[in-house]
């Protein structure tokens, strides 16, 4: 930075788009933005300095744009990551902020595969179809809190079915109630693995 005569902002936000809108949108922000737009996957970076985040997803409305987090100016590289993973997940993810659970449950694949897997392994001991039905009902009983007429009118059934999977589900795991359990069980079933 001092070599290069450059003032470091506050902060940086990694803007990631196609290489061929990187200039385009560069003149509609800030002109101390840093535009990387020559790298080899035809991905285009824009490190907006000091950026009013609602603003600059407004000023990048047209624009095919993943925005990372807001970072310390030397942590400018955990914004680009985030923003290139959120990209890999999905071409529909603008905002890296709207999807951190998402984000967060996705980042090290095969470790949530193996906590899903040990997880929900008692559900393997049951026919798939009612393995299915008792992860949608145990999904719904954790986002509900265990309020049997929230899960029942998520379910679309009458609260006696989700009594009566409940029940199943308790014998399937006897610890339910156990906060540890609880906890792996949510992020588990967090994200719907089809």
């Amino acid at each position: 930075a001092q070599r290069a005569g450059w003032q470091p902002p506050v902060s940086l936000t990694a803007v990631l788009l196609p290489a061929a809108q990187t200039r385009p949108a560069y003149r509609s922000l800030d002109p101390s933005t840093l535009v990387l737009d020559d790298l080899p996957d035809a991905t285009g970076v824009l490190l907006v300095p000091d950026a009013d985040r609602s603003r600059l997803l407004r000023q990048l409305t047209e624009r095919t744009a993943v925005v990372g987090p807001t970072r310390p100016w030397t942590r400018a590289s955990a914004s680009y990551a985030r923003a290139a993973h959120a990209r890999s997940l999905s071409p529909d993810i603008r905002d890296t902020e709207d999807h951190l659970p998402e984000l967060v449950l996705s980042a090290d694949a095969d470790a949530f595969a193996d906590l899903r897997a040990r997880a929900l392994a008692p559900l393997r001991t049951v026919p798939v179809a009612t393995a299915r039905r008792l992860e949608e009902t145990l999904r719904e009983w954790l986002l509900h809190q265990g309020r049997r007429d929230e899960v029942a009118a998520a379910l679309f059934v009458h609260p006696q079915t989700v009594r009566y999977r409940m029940a199943q589900l308790r014998e399937l795991f006897p610890d339910l109630a156990s906060p540890q359990r609880v906890l792996e069980l949510t992020l588990a079933v967090g994200l719907r693995v089809d």
